[in-house]
């Protein structure tokens, strides 16, 4: 074996910068991060080929003074720890003092810079020969030929395109860091982004669109030195993959696993599985409560109590979901008087057919409406009744409005002060069953006994399922006996269940609880198995109901959390504007 010998200090540089710089976009990052902790509030960034050829970082922060350019330039020389106790409570962007160092190690690096007390700003170049230069008061970074001197490692590189995408997602993220702070970004000349200081409110329309915020809730949590806010996407608004999803902690961009579960988990219930929300969320905390010094990139974090900080996301991202568009704003009743208040007490049997429409008249008021069965027709001889105006309600807020109509037993048609309401029936009321669900299981779930018991025939694996998760089923409210050689007899049944198809309920049930381990499932799966209940508990497509039962629906969702979307991640309904209808039908125009 070779003698143990020390390394050079040009060979330690450029080891770190392995670990620091991966690519144009690795300086671009550290270079804004010295750039906030110098308490810049103008930052301007102008790219070359995607970053490769040159990087120029300028601000107008406190500067840095004559004599400490070259230690600004060396490795592990900062101003912003001092001691163990500095590093265990890091309150700034940058603390290892080894981003410069290894950024020049691997290009041509010139920093100028110049504090309020110098008459004129200082340079350091790659030759480490300090000239007097002229500049506001601020520092300059300019960073040429990436990787000049080890064309090996320039090889990794990807396209302009692709590099200088990395970059932008790097401005990015700290332009959200810090709305306070205006930023500018130039690519080879041409102007991409000029953000003025502002709120996080108008940081986010500039950088992730006015559509992102119009669908955004916000998200507000505080439990004593722990915060959360910011905003959180409502699952309609969902992408396909994690890209507009932005966490920092104390300001500071993470990527962490433990967040990004609680996050996931958070919108188990209305996201489909393979669409990802989008968010921009700031956890504040005791920078005593977080390690920030685990990796060189400073992406990730190690929190002290990790397991509350990921109860404490997920609960607050949990209320900010909980609301419902449905009945997020109040307004006074549209000017249609509401049929009287009944349950939603739908029947699972066959549809009926209707070979002419069937007219429901409200109690009290001239004008009829109409539901249609798939196919049918209004008959010529009763043309539908028009009146110039609605009778008025005394009813209640109603932010669905009341309803008109059923469109191809799938579809309620309904009208509020805002305009035309469009419900899906099946998924609405799929979310209603399952909330309900949710709760009963929390206390004691009511159970209705069968008047005459039912009787399902099994195959020899759905009978094996229902002796090994026999205690899940009566904790469920499906109190049963198994008997020989492949029948099950259920007794009762949870009363919000007891009308639906028990026969195909309990098959997907069993085939649902076949894929679990039987310990602790109603613990481990539980949102998964009442989810099942709930799809097939709900009213069928075809199944047409009563405007008495068709607002009792609307009732009902306005009362329910998390309506907007079923269980499944789609929605369940959407409100046309009367401007939108008009402009569709060009009336004024």
């Amino acid at each position: 074996m070779p003698r143990i010998q020390p390394l050079s200090n040009a060979l330690i540089n450029q080891i770190a910068a392995g670990e620091v710089v991966e690519r144009p976009a690795s300086v671009l990052k550290e270079a804004l991060e010295n750039s906030l902790d110098a308490g810049a509030t103008h930052i301007e960034v102008q790219l070359e080929q995607g970053g490769v050829r040159r990087i120029v970082i300028r601000d107008d922060g406190c500067g840095i003074a004559r004599d400490e350019l070259p230690l600004a330039l060396a490795r592990h020389a900062t101003s912003k720890i001092a001691s163990l106790d500095d590093l265990e409570q890091v309150a700034t962007m940058g603390f290892r003092g080894e981003a410069l160092a290894a950024i020049s190690s691997v290009s041509r690096t010139t920093l100028t810079s110049r504090t309020a007390d110098d008459t004129h700003a200082w340079q350091i170049g790659p030759e480490q020969e300090i000239t007097p230069a002229a500049a506001n008061c601020g520092t300059t970074l300019d960073v040429s030929d990436l990787y000049y001197n080890t064309p090996a490692r320039r090889k990794f590189l990807k396209t302009e395109a692709t590099e200088f995408a990395h970059c932008e997602g790097v401005f990015r993220r700290s332009a959200l860091a810090r709305p306070d702070v205006a930023m500018q970004l130039t690519h080879n000349g041409r102007l991409i982004h000029r953000l003025a200081a502002a709120d996080l409110k108008k940081r986010a329309a500039d950088l992730l669109g006015e559509d992102f915020l119009t669908h955004a809730r916000p998200v507000e949590a505080d439990a004593g030195l722990l915060r959360l806010s910011g905003y959180a996407s409502a699952p309609a608004f969902s992408r396909s993959n994690r890209e507009a999803q932005f966490f920092f902690v104390n300001h500071r961009f993470v990527r962490d696993k433990l967040i990004t579960h609680a996050i996931t988990q958070a919108y188990a219930d209305v996201l489909h599985n393979s669409r990802h929300p989008a968010c921009i969320l700031f956890l504040t905390l005791d920078p005593s409560a977080v390690d920030v010094n685990v990796h060189p990139a400073k992406t990730e974090v190690r929190f002290r109590e990790a397991r509350a900080i990921h109860q404490f996301v997920l609960h607050a991202l949990e209320r900010a979901l909980a609301g419902s568009q449905a009945a997020a704003t109040a307004f006074p009743a549209p000017n249609i008087a509401p049929a009287p208040a009944a349950p939603l007490n739908v029947g699972y049997g066959a549809p009926r057919s209707f070979a002419a429409p069937s007219a429901a008249v409200r109690e009290g008021s001239a004008p009829r409406y109409f539901a249609f069965a798939q196919g049918a027709r209004p008959a010529a001889a009763a043309p539908l009744p028009l009146q110039a105006e609605l009778p008025a309600t005394a009813a209640d807020d109603a932010p669905l409005g009341f309803a008109l109509g059923q469109l191809h037993g799938i579809y309620i048609l309904a009208q509020n002060r805002h305009g035309l309401v469009l419900v899906d029936m099946h998924a609405a009321h799929e979310r209603i069953l399952y909330e309900r669900l949710k709760r009963a299981l929390d206390g004691a779930p009511s159970t209705q006994r069968l008047l005459l018991p039912a009787t399902l025939r099994l195959s020899a694996r759905e009978l094996a399922t229902a002796r090994a998760h026999g205690d899940t089923l009566n904790a469920l409210g499906f109190a049963h006996q198994v008997r020989e050689p492949d029948l099950l007899v259920l007794d009762s049944a949870p009363a919000l269940l007891a009308r639906a198809p028990l026969d195909t309920l309990l098959r997907a049930l069993l085939a649902d609880l076949e894929e679990f381990p039987q310990s602790d499932v109603l613990e481990t799966r539980r949102n998964e198995i009442l989810a099942t209940m709930a799809c097939h508990g709900a009213v069928r497509a075809n199944r047409l109901l009563t405007l008495p039962e068709m607002n009792a629906l609307l009732r009902d969702m306005e009362q329910t959390e998390r309506v907007d979307q079923c269980n499944h991640g789609r929605p369940t309904w959407r409100q046309f504007s009367l401007q939108e209808l008009d402009q569709f039908f060009m009336r004024g125009q």
